[in-house]
């Protein structure tokens, strides 16, 4: 097969501004400069006519490109803000409910120099860049296979089990019909050429040109999330209930016997220590290569704790929830996965009790953001005439995949990208999905 050209979704507003460096053509007509598109009843509004879509593509590609203002990176995040970002490639205007879509429409190997530049430090070990090309590749492919057969089916997507005594909801791609991927963090954060491409950068997406990791006969779903906290998690534990056995619970280090984290007792215990991990590190240079400047906000993740009075709690529950449960009284962890994150938690109110799941429904209620993760342990302490909560938790993000912390901890330890990857996707072999030869 012949590289795929993707559909990336950037930003959604009623007003977008974009920034044309370079002659586009649309309708048969040049564009430069600045221009305002505003949504209206009708579609979209633009030099005194309405559209129901605009496609604008650059007479010469390799020498324009468009800037887009005020794009909001980190969406539901605490690190959320807005930026101005710079692309290349087509650029695709739709209604999208009362808003405005902006769709890039751009080449796998393009898009894959700026994930790797967005997702991580540009700066990185050129074994853990090689490494992250491949997944990153992987997943993008995965998920259009998936969107795909989900079409061909016409079966709707699944995310969701809500009935009176649990709230089971996972997140995935439900939400991209329009498109093939989004450009946060909700799929693979994608800044264009806003995040500048480093010859490391370039030579680790050449020379892993056109290659996924393989399970069987299917392109591998590989994940990934900032730090497991030492030992990854399944699959079906944070998305929908199929399992993958690629995705499978070990240890981020070179051994296999580590306790079952299933279990409460066993969790806490986990969490509560810092074992050793690939990821368990606070070298500051390892951390500067894998994380963007707004990451290094966040300084613990391999173990962290927050803090909540019981009001405050109460407050942010219904808050964030929609549900009233009255006074928050206990937070019980049901059910943990492999990696100790809570799968299942019901909480407990004085005026009704509620499971909540799966992973990052619970780190969604448990902060005005996301918590790091939903591997934590509840402890609860008198505080004054009431109580308060003291979460201490292990790991930043779903901990599914490959562990971006330890796996730079692996590169800057020597380890070749084929080691990392076999470390995080056990039983995969590296295959050329397609070739330079095949375009020429």
């Amino acid at each position: 097969m012949k590289q795929p050209h993707i559909h990336v979704g950037i930003m959604a507003d009623t007003r977008i501004i974009i920034f044309f460096d370079g002659v586009y053509t649309c309708n048969g007509y040049p564009v430069e400069g600045e221009q305002l598109f505003a949504r209206t009843a009708n579609g979209i509004a633009w030099q005194g006519s309405t559209y129901e879509s605009l496609t604008f593509v650059p007479e010469h590609e390799e020498h324009a490109s468009f800037m887009l203002q005020d794009v909001t990176i980190g969406i539901g995040f605490h690190w959320q803000r807005h930026e101005n970002q710079r692309f290349r490639g087509c650029v695709e205007l739709i209604t999208e409910d009362k808003k405005i879509r902006v769709i890039n429409h751009v080449m796998v190997e393009e898009y894959l120099r700026s994930v790797i530049s967005s997702e991580m430090n540009a700066t990185s070990s050129i074994e853990l860049l090689k490494a992250h090309a491949v997944i990153s590749r992987s997943w993008l492919m995965a998920q259009i296979a998936k969107r795909n057969a989900i079409e061909a089916t016409n079966t709707p997507y699944q995310s969701e089990n809500i009935n009176d005594e649990e709230h089971i909801k996972w997140y995935d791609r439900e939400e991209h019909e329009l498109y093939d991927v989004c450009a946060d963090d909700h799929c693979q954060r994608y800044q264009g050429i806003t995040r500048a491409s480093t010859a490391a950068v370039n030579e680790a997406v050449n020379a892993t040109y056109g290659e996924v990791l393989y399970y069987g006969n299917n392109i591998a779903d590989a994940r990934f999330s900032k730090c497991c906290g030492g030992v990854t998690e399944l699959f079906e534990n944070c998305w929908e209930t199929t399992p993958h056995p690629y995705l499978t619970a070990h240890s981020d280090y070179n051994r296999d016997n580590m306790p079952d984290l299933t279990q409460g007792d066993n969790a806490q215990a986990w969490i509560m220590s810092r074992p050793e991990a690939f990821c368990n590190t606070n070298n500051k240079q390892v951390l500067s290569q894998v994380l963007n400047g707004y990451d290094q906000e966040t300084s613990q993740f391999f173990r962290w704790s927050i803090e909540y009075e019981q009001d405050e709690m109460s407050a942010l529950i219904k808050r964030r929830s929609g549900i009233d449960f009255g006074t928050i009284e206990e937070l019980q962890p049901i059910e943990r996965g492999t990696s100790g994150r809570i799968t299942r938690l019901r909480i407990v109110g004085s005026k009704r009790t509620l499971i909540v799941g799966k992973e990052l429904e619970i780190r969604r209620w448990l902060s005005e953001s996301h918590l790091y993760s939903s591997a934590f342990v509840v402890e609860k302490q008198p505080y004054y005439n009431k109580s308060k909560f003291i979460l201490h938790g292990a790991g930043w993000g779903h901990g599914v995949g490959l562990c971006q912390i330890g796996a730079a901890v692996m590169g800057a330890n020597g380890y070749k990208y084929e080691e990392i990857l076999s470390h995080y996707f056990r039983g995969t072999e590296l295959r050329q999905l397609y070739s330079r030869k095949e375009e020429a």
